[in-house]
């Protein structure tokens, strides 16, 4: 072949298209040199993945002396670490502030206790309680202490009949509904037997009571076997000295195991000194013991000395206003007391015990043993309905006096300083008083009430054996009667003035 016939040669191959521009079809060239039909194909570059080491390789590797410090060197570190994390927690653990056990509560510690002696108070008798329960609950009551309902004439121990309702009070059949639909709401029922609650003396002032306490004993197994919870007299500094006491308290409050629902034995006591109070809790064995000592206590000082004897046995102790006689709160505090009462009750050491009709403040008249409750009070009247601005100003003062019983009863029922915390006076005087409530690491309380007519500065002092506890500088206002303060404002506690009629409740936090 000679030299033209190569060059010719190169010049075909050149113009010869690549392969990846080869034309599917024979159709002529196409658009931009290209013939038509014409695909590109692109070869894609070798991918190269790390597959790691074979087990040959690893094998080999893992015997080497680099390999070996290295892992004695991370196990190391592994156990230091996890040493150190273990002696940190435990560390912590030590130092941290240990919590102080719950002491044992019963049901009766737990809330507020209703009194209902009268039913017909409710207009349908003990049916109108069934069909109220529902507002009382709202009131976060704990036990409901209904009578005396029993047969008896006043001063007449022949007629004396613990086990049959007087027809004017109600009947079994409704008491038992009481209790059923009590029960489903968490509420306890308690049933008054007081022999001669008519008369002027609740034991009929005979010198041995030994026949008595028999006969309420045999009651008071019927009634629980009714489903009643507890039972209640009056007249216990007499009923407790008689050597047949025993055989009442081993009917209420024997038998007790773990998984049963104790029963309470609550006795009422009027006249006696706090230390007395004090010995009965002690000698008795009565579960609760409702005393007069507020009502018959007038000054802050006297007030504060019983609180100080008796703030120890708070588990076994009730506290009211009248409550000893079933009076109500408006019969035995002044006219605009009713709040400062009920946040006195609420926060004093032990177990508040109010009158149906306390919650707002229904008006009691002197002589009056049973005014009608009043219900739906939220209900505004209707339009052009009969009334005037003193019944309207009267119903929206039992929407603010509910209000704040309400609050008061939530606050106590979680707030542990409140529930079963120590208490710590603060200040006394002849129209005032001031206290301290707290527990372990909880939120601290301080109560301060004047009822007196004239304003008051009350600085607060903690007693030499309030060995640990502190005041801070300052508290915030959970609840108050004065419109100065107003609720979750900060008061100052070097010294708190508080207007005539005014009560206050302060709350701090725990500080380690």
């Amino acid at each position: 072949m000679n030299k033209d016939t190569e060059i010719d040669m190169k010049e075909v191959e050149l113009n010869e298209l690549d392969p990846e521009k080869q034309p599917m079809t024979g159709d002529g060239p196409a658009a931009g040199g290209e013939k038509n039909g014409s695909v590109k194909l692109k070869v894609p570059e070798e991918d190269v993945t790390f597959t790691g080491l074979s087990k040959d390789e690893l094998m080999k590797v893992a015997g080497t002396p680099g390999w070996v410090r290295t892992r004695w060197v991370l196990l190391v570190l592994f156990w230091l670490g996890w040493v150190g994390m273990l002696a940190g927690a435990i560390v912590i653990i030590v130092q941290a502030p240990r919590c102080k056990p719950i002491p044992e509560m019963n049901w009766w510690n737990e809330g507020p206790l209703y009194q209902v002696s009268d039913p017909e108070a409710f207009s349908d008798g003990l049916a109108g309680v069934e069909a109220k329960l529902d507002d009382i609950n709202q009131l976060k009551v704990k036990g409901l202490v209904l009578g005396p309902f029993h047969t008896v004439q006043a001063d007449q121990p022949n007629t004396l009949d613990l086990k049959t309702f007087n027809p004017v009070k109600g009947n079994v059949k409704d008491l038992v509904a009481v209790v059923e639909k009590a029960h489903k709401k968490g509420i306890s029922v308690v049933l008054d037997l007081t022999p001669n609650y008519m008369g002027t003396d609740p034991w009929f002032s005979t010198g041995d009571v030994g026949d008595l306490i028999e006969k309420v004993k045999a009651a008071a197994e019927y009634w629980l076997s009714l489903g009643v919870d507890g039972i209640k007299i009056s007249g216990l500094s007499v009923a407790s000295g008689s050597d047949d006491w025993s055989v009442l308290q081993a009917a209420v409050s024997g038998n007790r195991t773990e998984h049963t629902k104790k029963r309470v034995l609550m006795g009422v006591v009027e006249g006696i000194t706090a230390e007395n109070v004090s010995h009965l809790v002690n000698s008795s064995g009565v579960d609760l013991v409702l005393s007069d000592l507020l009502s018959s206590k007038k000054g802050g000082l006297e007030r504060i000395k019983d609180l100080n004897v008796l703030n120890t046995q708070q588990r076994h102790l009730g506290w009211g206003l009248g409550a000893t006689k079933h009076d109500h709160l408006s019969k035995k505090a002044p006219p605009g007391l009713i709040r400062l009462y009920q946040l006195l009750l609420f926060t004093m050491p032990g177990t508040p015990v109010f009158t149906y009709g306390d919650e707002i403040g229904l008006h009691a008249e002197q002589g009056s043993q049973s005014p009608k409750m009043v219900w739906d009070i939220e209900k505004e009247p209707a339009e052009g309905a009969a009334g005037n601005e003193t019944t309207e100003t009267e119903r929206k003062e039992h929407i603010a006096v509910r209000k704040w019983f309400k609050s008061l009863s939530e606050l106590r029922g979680k707030e542990r300083s409140l529930l079963h915390g120590d208490y710590y006076p603060l200040y006394s005087s002849a129209s005032s008083l001031a206290f301290l409530r707290l527990w372990d690491q909880s939120e601290r309380y301080i109560t301060a009430v004047n009822w007196g007519a004239a304003p008051e500065t009350l600085k607060f002092t903690l007693a030499p054996t309030a060995e640990g506890i502190k005041l801070p500088e300052t508290a915030k206002v959970q609840l108050s009667t004065d419109q100065d303060m107003e609720a979750d404002t900060t008061l100052s506690l070097d010294k708190i003035t508080l207007g005539p009629g005014q009560a206050v409740l302060l709350q701090f936090p725990y500080i380690a």
